[in-house]
């Protein structure tokens, strides 16, 4: 892993379809954009912030999404997911997250990643439960 730089932003941006609803994935009834997208759309920005900080095998993995969904999107507005770096404490890195569509922020928190080798970490996982 590179030396990362805090204050590093990245972000993930998606129109909201039907395939991104809340009905359609299962987390609710209505046709608004769904909490567990907004989530992968924060991971999604996250990724990308701390991508080129990583060495040749390396990847990140989700660890812990502390967030509010505060506002709902309906199909048709774009979704802008962004992700800052803000710590830094060995191979964890903590990052604030917010998204925000055409009217406004519609959710906000801290989401961290922790730094693995992509191929012992795919091994050790498959091997679960065997």
């Amino acid at each position: 892993m590179k030396d990362i730089t805090i204050g590093t932003k990245a972000t993930a941006q998606v129109t909201v379809t039907e395939a991104q609803t809340a009905r359609t994935v299962g987390s609710g009834s209505l046709n608004v954009f769904a909490t567990p997208m907004m989530a992968a759309l924060m991971e999604q920005a996250a990724c990308s912030a701390v991508a080129a900080f990583l060495e040749e095998g390396e990847t990140t993995v989700g660890t812990e999404l502390n967030i509010r969904h505060t506002a709902a999107t309906p199909q048709g507005l774009t979704v802008t997911a962004e992700a800052e770096i803000t710590a830094v404490n060995k191979r964890e890195i903590t990052l604030n997250v917010t998204a925000r569509d055409d009217a406004g922020e519609i959710g906000s928190g801290t989401h961290k990643r922790f730094v693995v080798y992509a191929q012992r970490f795919q091994e050790k996982t498959d091997g679960r439960g065997k």
